[in-house]
């Protein structure tokens, strides 16, 4: 079983690629996934699934980089909450986008970092400690600045509820990832035991997301696939390359850089998906681009980790001495 959950971890990309298209072509088989089973909401029992499993990851010392290194962190933090949010503003314009895409395109930039970006990351030979402290310091600020972002940047135009989206991510975020937090402290040996498999299980909740959100949208997509799936890919690689741009300027070394560069282009879409299920109804297509963009922020993830390895050598920074 442990090889299973490790496989299942190793090729998530994938996975998450195949059960976007089988919730494309067996679209009846997941909408399940976006309704509720005795009275629970799953997709949002699912997410909190891999919030849990994030939290019993966490350690108080993750968030000790804030005293030890505060202005990696404080850059870090506005690279999230302003170069996502505000691509996603700008290509949205640009491709005339629907109120309804727009909304999804939006809650994907100005939500957190995604934990997958603490594994590309560590493949890609960066800082996994600013990785794993920005990954948790965007999560913190997460229910305060995702609403607040969000109604800035489109609520004039598209009515939502910036406090209901509060309590959502309070919800759907903070509270597992405290629960999880509990666990490792109270647990460690059940904590540490678990480790081998949350990871899988968050893999597949994530996939399963996907395939739901998918299914019930299949015929909207079918109209704009093209169109939104260029949205996506853009959003993704401006984010990777502008987060890279920001730290070789602010003075970061190659590995900072990566982990701030990976940081900003990798989000936790599957939050922005559940979002946009529970903040705008009536706009099914809003759920659209957070799904696209799980499956392929983990794909482009893994190119990314190999053009760093094999192409942008840190022995060309004039900086790098072996670290």
């Amino acid at each position: 079983m442990k090889k299973i959950c490790q496989l299942i971890g190793k090729y998530f990309g994938l996975i998450a690629v195949l059960f976007l298209v089988l919730g494309m072509v067996m679209p009846q088989n997941f909408t399940w996934v976006v309704g509720k089973i005795g009275g629970v909401a799953v997709l949002s029992t699912l997410l909190g699934i891999v919030m849990f499993g994030m939290g019993t990851t966490l350690d108080l010392k993750d968030f000790a980089l804030v005293l030890k290194r505060p202005l990696d962190v404080f850059i870090g933090a506005c690279a999230q909450f302003l170069i996502m949010p505000g691509l996603a503003y700008v290509i949205a314009t640009a491709f005339n986008l629907d109120p309804a895409l727009t909304a999804g395109v939006v809650l994907v930039g100005t939500c957190p970092g995604g934990t997958s970006s603490n594994v590309i990351t560590f493949m890609s030979k960066g800082d996994v400690a600013l990785s794993v402290t920005m990954t948790s310091v965007s999560t913190v600020l997460s229910p305060i600045l995702t609403p607040f972002i969000t109604y800035k940047l489109i609520g004039e135009r598209i009515a939502f509820d910036p406090v209901g989206m509060f309590w959502s991510i309070v919800q759907i975020v903070i509270i597992p990832i405290c629960l999880g937090l509990t666990v490792k402290y109270f647990l460690p040996k059940l904590a540490s035991a678990a480790v081998d498999y949350l990871p899988a299980v968050s893999g597949i909740a994530i996939s399963l997301i996907i395939a739901g959100v998918i299914a019930v949208s299949r015929d909207n997509i079918l109209k704009t696939s093209s169109i939104i799936i260029l949205v996506v890919v853009l959003h993704n690689c401006l984010g990777y390359l502008l987060g890279f741009i920001l730290a070789r300027l602010t003075g970061m070394s190659w590995k900072k850089a990566i982990a701030l560069s990976i940081e900003v282009g990798m989000q936790n879409s599957g939050l922005a998906t559940g979002l946009a299920k529970a903040h705008f109804a009536s706009m099914p297509m809003a759920t659209v681009p957070g799904a696209i963009f799980s499956a392929w922020h983990n794909i482009s993830g893994a190119i990314l980790a190999w053009v760093f390895i094999n192409f942008l050598n840190p022995k060309y920074d004039p900086e790098y001495k072996g670290e």
